[in-house]
This record gives structure tokens, sequence and C-alpha cells, in this order.
């Protein structure tokens, strides 16, 4: 069965590569709007089945995976910055703080579809003007929710995590492999 990944993140893609299955990529063109209706992680596995159902479509022969991941601090929802200014912002409200990071899964073919998520608390180091400065200047947190990430230039403040690492990358790899080998 061909398997579809239905992200535009290269850390997905580089993630799901890790269970050691071919599949495709195809960009999911979806509004990214989480429902406010329900809770944040009922909103965040909606976004990721409206992700997959929207590549399903287009093929519907294929299983295919899509995601979404969202950063949550006092119940505020730290989506991808817009700007500089925005990610420091961002960055200046996670500084000294306990976080969550909500990463939700779809997966789905024409017999079954799966939704989950994954919770992952974050502890945030405390940070100065110039760390605030010199990692939004970067231009690393520009396309990643809450603006950093954990894999990459923001390594270092992050003091500790309390669940699935790769949940905090975009994918919670072992979960989504224990599908896929049920599938």
């Amino acid at each position: 069965m061909e398997i579809i990944l239905a992200s535009k993140s290269p850390r997905r893609k580089q993630l799901l590569a890790l269970c050691g299955i071919d599949f495709k990529v195809r960009e999911a063109d979806v509004d990214e709007i989480l429902d406010e209706s329900v809770s944040k992680v009922e909103a965040i596995e909606k976004l990721a089945l409206h992700k997959a159902q929207t590549i399903w479509k287009q093929h519907p022969h294929a299983l295919v995976i899509g995601a979404d991941t969202i950063v949550l601090v006092d119940d505020e929802v730290l989506g991808k910055p817009i700007d500089i200014e925005d990610a420091k912002v961002m960055l200046r409200k996670l500084s000294g703080r306990t976080h969550q990071v909500i990463t939700g899964v779809c997966l789905m073919d024409s017999q079954k579809v799966t939704t989950f998520s994954s919770v992952v608390e974050v502890d945030f180091c405390v940070l100065d003007e110039k760390e605030i400065e010199d990692y939004a200047n970067s231009g690393e947190p520009m396309d990643k929710a809450g603006a950093y990430g954990i894999q990459g230039l923001a390594a270092p403040f992050i003091l500790s995590i309390h669940g699935d690492y790769y949940a905090v990358m975009g994918l919670p790899v072992s979960r989504v492999y224990e599908h896929l080998k049920n599938w």
C-alpha cells in the first residue's frame, strides 16, 4: 500500500523516515485554524484529520498520515510566528516557564481512520534579551510552532521534557510506528 505523509514539514519527513518505510510527501494545503469549540487536544487531532483527508481525497488508495503541532502556555496557543518580533514575543512567554507541546496525528485509508495525540511538558530556562534576539534573528523560529525547534539552536534553552521528544519535533515516531505495524 502506498503511504503518503500529508505535510510540508521537513522535520516530519525526517522523523517518518526513522520508521524505515517507503513513503511519499504531499503538502496538504489547508487553513491551520483550530476549532475553538473543543479541547486543544481534540482541535489538533481534527486539524491532523483535515490534512489527511485533503490528501486522501486525491489518493484514495493510499494510507495517508497527517499531523500538526501546537505549543500551549497558560492556555494560549502559540503557532508559527508571523515575523521576527512575533517570535521574540513567544520566546519571552516561554522563558523560565513550563509549557505543553501537543502533536495530533491522523492515519487514514479507505477502510479506517485513527487519530491520536501526544502531549509533552517542556521546561524552558530563563532567557535573557540577547538570547531571545540572537535566536529570533537566526531565522530558525520562523516555521516552528512556539517559535523554537528543540532539535536546533534552541536545544540549550530546554531544561527538561516530560514525554516524547519526537512529538515535540512534530511526530511521535514510536506511536506512529506501532500504528503502522498493526494497520
